[in-house]
């Protein structure tokens, strides 16, 4: 399988995971702002694809989820479409260019500096687009680090790994 093929077959795998991997979540009140499952898919797309897919993914990913499931719901679709994003644009950025021999802290860094700048331009999206409703730097903290707190550990945890198991069974 050449190159392109293995990247726009595994963003396509990486959007459907998107979409189903929340359903399970959903059956759990809050869970999604709790486990971010949407998250996870869009992460390891940039990481494993390269920011051109990873920004595919992570735009249609919650555009197809909304569609089709109703989650996210239309009133927060467009920020959590940014927010995808700049995850999947930031995490093949940094993989691509973070000069690290080490795989595995390649990885970290270009994780924990896509979800900071992912959570920072939702918020600055939401400060935007929610200023008058009383959107808050506490509210923003909160959302983005404190009610998400599991979720934020599961992709420190799982994320990395994934990629390091797909690099080295799915060769470039």
């Amino acid at each position: 399988m050449n190159s392109i093929t293995r990247k726009l077959v595994s963003c396509a795998l990486c959007i459907a995971l998107g979409v189903l991997l929340p359903m399970a979540f959903h059956v759990i009140p809050n869970a999604g702002s709790i486990f971010l499952p949407m998250h996870i898919p869009v992460l390891i797309c940039g990481l494993f694809c390269g920011w051109p897919y990873g920004l595919a993914s992570g735009i249609l990913t919650p555009f197809i989820s909304s569609v089709t499931t109703g989650m996210p719901p239309a009133m927060i679709l467009p920020q959590m479409m940014v927010e995808l994003a700049v995850y999947g644009l930031v995490a093949g950025l940094c993989e691509k260019y973070i000069p690290q021999k080490n795989e595995m802290t390649k990885l970290y860094m270009s994780l924990i500096i896509a979800m900071l700048a992912g959570r920072i331009v939702n918020g600055l999206v939401n400060t935007c687009i929610l200023s008058t409703q009383g959107y808050t730097l506490s509210v923003f903290m909160s959302a983005s680090f404190i009610t998400c707190l599991p979720g934020i550990v599961i992709q420190l945890i799982v994320i990395p790994v994934l990629v390091r198991i797909l690099n080295k069974r799915i060769p470039a």
